[in-house]
């Protein structure tokens, strides 16, 4: 995403149109997950047309700040939605790398358009019943965080623990009472 940024500020800056080191010719707006945010209608050398920009400047962390640079074709758009429209598209963009990486989205070699159809669905509600059951077992009042990784990592390690269990001859309902099982389910989890 930076080198998109990059590339796209430079192309303006290059011919021009816009310069973002220097904010005040632009619309300021705000945020409660950004600090800062600035709007602008200029002009995009490449799409031959007149854009809206939205930059994005969180600086929440003191020693790191990031910057995000979204913008639409549709000069008259408010920026709040352009912002809401990108979150969403984002979110649908990690569906389907999630369908694609773990629940075999892209592993078909049916030519059948029910059978298409059929193994979509199923990958989808792999993905779907895995965020939900993630959902179902979030507990506290931290932000809910979902990684497809992190629960194919527990479903793999459930029954490899059991296997342990069953071949050292241990007493599953002791091991499974003690407070470290679930450190266990979770080793090598994406940590959130």
């Amino acid at each position: 995403m930076t080198f998109f940024v990059t590339l796209f500020s430079t192309i303006l800056i290059v011919c021009g149109k816009v310069n973002f080191t220097n904010l005040s010719r632009y619309s300021e707006l705000n945020e409660k997950t950004y600090r800062r945010q600035f709007t602008g209608r200029v002009w995009h050398v490449s799409l031959k047309r007149e854009i809206r920009v939205v930059y994005l400047i969180d600086r929440r962390l003191p020693n790191r700040v990031r910057t995000c640079l979204l913008f639409s074709t549709d000069v008259e758009q408010d920026p709040k939605q352009i912002v809401q429209f990108y979150k969403l598209r984002f979110g649908i963009e990690f569906l389907f790398r999630d369908a694609k990486q773990f629940t075999g989205l892209s592993d078909c070699q049916a030519r059948d358009l029910l059978k298409l159809d059929f193994h979509f669905n199923a990958s989808f509600t792999a993905l779907n019943l895995a965020k939900f059951d993630a959902h179902h077992q979030h507990q506290g009042q931290d932000p809910f965080v979902f990684s497809m990784a992190s629960a194919k990592r527990r479903a793999f390690n459930q029954p490899l623990l059991e296997r342990f269990m069953a071949n050292l001859d241990l007493e599953p309902s002791v091991i499974k009472s003690h407070p470290n099982f679930s450190t266990l389910c979770d080793y090598g989890t994406i940590a959130a």
